[in-house]
Parts: C-alpha cells; sequence; structure tokens
C-alpha cells in the first residue's frame, strides 16, 4: 500500500507539473513568426502586427527562420509560399518533421489552388492571397494563436492522463480496459480467472491512479489517450 501511496503522490506532482505547464504557456506572449523575401511586405506586415499587440519576429530567409524557431514557443507561422532557393510547402515540411506544430498562414501573391491544397492537407489553418485586408490578417492571425493555445493545452493534457497510465500495473491496466468497457466487478473477474474482490481492489486503485470519481470520467479520459475497451 506504501507502494501505491508513494505512486499517488508521484501521479499528483505531475498532474501539478502538467497544469503548471498549461498555465505558464497561456501566460508567455505567442509570437508571430513571419517569413517573406519581399522586405516591403515583411516590414509592413511586422508593422500591422506591432499595432495590434503582437509579439513578431520577421524573416528573409527561410534559413534564418528554421534555424531560429523553437517549437515551444506559442504563436503561428506567416509564411510566403514563393521563397528563395525553397517554396512555403518545403519549408512546412521541415518544420513538421522537426516538431514545430505552430499554426501555418501561408501568405502568396502567386497562389494557386493545387498549392493551397496541398498546404491545406499537410496541416496550414488558411491561405491568404496578396493584397490582402488588413482585418483578414489579422482575424486570421488571430485564429492561428487560439488553435495553437487550444492545441498545447490538449497535449499537456494529454501527457497528464499519459502519466497517470503509466502509474498502472499491468493488471490494473487490464481491469481499466474491461471497467470502460461497462463490465460489472463479478463479469471482469470471471473474465481474468480471479475474485471479485481481487478484482475490486483493482478497479479501486485503477479509480485513485487515475484521478477520477467515476465510470464515465474514466472512459472518457481513455478515449482522450487512445485506450480501448476490452472487446
Amino acid at each position: 500500500m506504501d507502494t501505491d501511496n508513494n505512486g499517488a503522490r508521484n501521479n499528483t506532482a505531475r498532474a501539478s507539473r502538467v497544469r503548471d505547464g498549461v498555465e505558464g504557456a497561456a501566460a508567455e506572449q505567442p509570437v508571430v513568426f513571419v517569413v517573406d523575401d519581399d522586405a516591403t511586405v515583411l516590414r509592413s506586415i511586422e508593422r500591422l502586427l506591432r499595432v495590434h499587440g503582437h509579439a513578431v519576429r520577421p524573416f528573409a530567409s527561410p534559413i534564418a527562420f528554421l534555424r531560429a524557431i523553437d517549437p515551444a514557443t506559442p504563436g503561428c507561422v506567416l509564411l510566403d509560399l514563393s521563397l528563395p532557393g525553397s517554396t512555403g510547402l518545403d519549408v512546412q515540411k521541415q518544420l513538421l518533421a522537426s516538431g514545430n506544430l505552430q499554426p501555418i498562414v501561408f501568405l502568396s501573391g502567386y497562389g494557386t489552388i493545387r498549392a493551397s491544397v496541398q498546404a491545406m492537407k499537410a496541416g496550414a489553418v488558411d491561405f491568404i492571397e496578396k493584397p490582402f485586408e488588413e482585418s483578414t490578417l489579422i482575424d486570421t492571425v488571430e485564429r492561428a494563436i487560439e488553435r495553437d493555445r487550444e492545441q498545447r493545452a490538449r497535449r499537456m493534457e494529454g501527457d497528464a492522463y499519459t502519466a497517470r497510465l503509466e502509474l498502472l500495473t499491468p493488471r490494473e491496466r487490464q481491469v481499466l480496459r474491461h471497467v470502460i468497457a461497462g463490465r460489472l466487478n463479478k463479469q471482469i473477474a470471471a473474465r481474468l480467472g480471479t475474485a471479485e474482490k481481487t478484482i475490486k481492489v483493482h478497479r479501486a486503485r485503477v479509480m485513485y491512479k487515475m484521478s477520477v470519481r467515476s465510470v464515465a470520467e474514466l472512459t472518457r479520459v481513455a478515449d482522450f489517450i487512445g485506450i480501448q475497451p476490452e472487446a
């Protein structure tokens, strides 16, 4: 039982660290990374975003941008489709390959339907053609930042649930899958070839370690992290 109590304390500590991380990410000001080789356009976008209270990091070169961006930095990317030495789609692929998941909004004066479809399929949140309305750009950037905030919160929440799951023994994980399938203790006991009172103990430990109070809540958490019910 001491081992279980220690596990529960570790679970609580991990969950607390995750909550702190979510709150810290929410408190950190998002950054709009702007990548465009047209110096005039780059300065114009930078000024516009700063006037609306956004932190901006402008880049005229995709190489400099890729060296500078950090996956931990909240925000979004305004990425020109046509860049020297590469395309915006190439840069998008490199970002995804390196684990940078900030939402991308493509900018282009030479956009094509095919390019926009490729960009959206790869995860871009929008595609704006130049020249654009200032209000359109600002609205799109703010939606992208909000999407980034929501995605980061979901990833942190998933990390918290995964940390709790790691505290379960192999038998407790088995019981969890049966519980979210809607089975009673006696049904689980029959399936696992053990006593009903043993399953009752395992079930209580699962609920305790996963920090849930109901089967409905346990089911929601399991679904969130991809745990399937036992068939």
